[in-house]
């Protein structure tokens, strides 16, 4: 088995290019006006946006080892980035903060600090897919139904203004429907629906992804729609909206270039190393995120997407664009419509860059209602009812840390609720190697204390609590050939109940150790064992 994941990772660039070129498509697709509305919600120039997708498709996709991410401007950034744009003097400044924030991740590759990532439990990894799915669901339902505020919106259950995601969406259900938009995103979900289960397994059509046709279907349908009702016609406000140029002088004017004479200060310090940490945390998980909805399971390794992150935020800055991350939401769509390599990521950077310089007119006559059924369906597969009830198979100190994660991003936002979650899962982690490290058998005049796990100074009320059970008089083997480590603390323990078990007639055999150190350390007698 690993023989094939090694020979697949080896092909060609363009091995797989019949299911990455139409993955590519549909990822654009999505991509473009969530570019836009990050862009928007951070305060930065819309062009911005653009740019960092751009650079987030075609250079990391060249140098990330991951073959499903895609990575561009995120949401989880938008605070951090308005901030930093209101506190600095000029966007030129704030630039030169996202430059400098790259070449700290690059910094971060070398020191391989990517291995911080698998200590991130697996029950925390799918609760926040999960709950990445729910608010999918709940920040496009507004879309859906003709809402047209920015494109993506905050990962954060509380809304600008006031009120929160649920009041929200009440209000809009009850006071702003355009049934144009409308029935686009429920015959858009519906034919996905369909064509998940109908699409078919041979032939040409099978590599026809649904969300292209929906986005095809958009288009036609709400030029039907002013034909023949104008009444359900999608005005302007409800479209994609790209910059078009009216020339190259123009186009070229869209670009930006950071402002180095700022290098001194401090506060922009501030802002590229809280931009490359937070940015290097999101694009972690969500590229082990992206790994675990992986169909091959192949795993990506972390130290180079670091490296990948880090090139492309240097890049991003040096030409006006904002700061970008591996984005699972993105990603995601680019799993479901069946990407098999990075050509599929590196492509759709193609396509943003092509339709921006070519068909800028094309595009603004995509609904936004069509865009966001392709989000909602997106959201429904990774939330399916059916990862619940494997979860709770799984056992509380499984399912509570995936609640946990779930609940805690969908009332507060997504870095938070992470690290609510993270801390809940260690709970539990500890929990689990606290309570069953020390097992105590008694037979007879025989006793033995076994240790079942690596014994840590958490262990040792366990450690004593054995020992203190061991009565007089009788033959005690204190069973260590489970561990491959024991702490100082216990071994301190081991020692101190040896020296005091002749006075009580005990006598006292060590079995095992992994470790010599372990066994040079321990004054009882040791019985030397082999391990396979």
């Amino acid at each position: 088995m690993a023989s094939k994941r090694v020979a697949a990772d080896k092909r060609g660039l363009f091995s797989s290019w019949r299911a990455d070129l139409p993955a590519s498509i549909v990822v654009a697709l999505v991509a473009l006006p969530l570019c836009l509305g990050v862009a928007l919600a951070s305060g930065a120039p819309l062009f911005s946006g653009l740019i960092a997708g751009v650079v987030g498709g075609i250079v990391i996709g060249a140098i990330s080892g991951s073959p499903l991410s895609v990575s561009g401007p995120a949401a989880g950034l938008t605070a951090i980035v308005f901030g930093a744009i209101e506190r600095l003097p000029s966007y030129e400044v704030f630039l030169l903060a996202v430059c400098l924030a790259g070449a700290l991740q690059l910094l971060f590759s070398l020191t391989r600090a990517g291995v911080l990532s698998e200590f991130v439990p697996s029950s925390v990894i799918v609760g926040m897919l999960a709950a990445i799915g729910i608010i999918l669901i709940l920040k496009q339902l507004p879309y859906a139904i003709g809402y047209n505020g920015d494109y993506e919106g905050s990962f954060s259950f509380n809304e600008p203004g006031g009120g929160n995601t649920f009041s929200h969406l009440s209000m809009l259900l009850r006071e702003q429907i355009i049934w144009g938009s409308a029935l686009i995103a429920a015959a858009s979900i519906a034919f996905m629906i369909w064509w998940e289960k109908a699409r078919p397994k041979e032939g040409p059509l099978k590599l026809l992804p649904g969300p292209l046709v929906v986005v095809v279907f958009g288009v036609v349908a709400n030029s039907v729609f002013g034909m023949v009702a104008p009444g359900l016609a999608i005005g302007p406000e409800h479209l994609v909206q790209v910059p078009v140029p009216q020339s190259t002088s123009e186009f070229l004017g869209l670009f930006r270039t950071p402002d180095f004479s700022a290098i001194g200060s401090s506060t922009m310090w501030v802002v590229a190393v809280t931009i490359a940490i937070v940015a290097s945390l999101e694009s972690l998980l969500s590229v082990k995120a992206v790994d675990e909805i992986d169909p091959k399971r192949r795993v990506t390794d972390k130290n180079r997407e670091l490296l990948a992150q880090g090139a492309g935020n240097l890049v991003s800055g040096l030409i006006g664009g904002i700061p970008v991350t591996s984005v699972i939401v993105r990603s995601s769509a680019n799993v479901e419509s069946g990407a098999d390599s990075r050509l599929s990521t590196m492509l759709h950077g193609t396509w943003l860059l092509l339709s921006v310089l070519l068909i800028p007119f094309v595009l603004n006559l995509i609904p936004l209602s069509a865009l966001a059924a392709v989000l909602i369906m997106t959201g429904y597969k990774l939330t399916k009812p059916k990862l619940y009830f494997e979860r709770w198979s799984h056992g509380w100190t499984q399912f509570v840390p995936f609640l946990t994660t779930i609940v805690a991003i969908l009332f507060t936002d997504l870095l938070r609720g992470i690290v609510i979650g993270l801390v809940i899962g260690f709970i539990f982690v500890i929990a689990r190697n606290f309570s069953t490290a020390v097992s105590y058998v008694e037979n007879g005049n025989t006793c033995m204390v076994r240790a079942r796990r690596d014994l840590y100074f958490i262990h040792k009320v366990q450690l004593q609590r054995a020992l203190s059970r061991i009565p007089d008089n009788c033959d005690v083997l204190i069973d260590l050939s489970a561990t491959s480590y024991v702490d100082l603390d216990n071994i301190d323990i081991i020692n101190a109940f040896a020296k005091g078990a002749p006075f009580r007639g005990i006598t006292v055999l060590v079995k095992g150790d992994a470790t010599g150190r372990t066994a040079s350390q321990i004054q009882a007698p040791i019985k030397k064992v082999r391990f396979a």
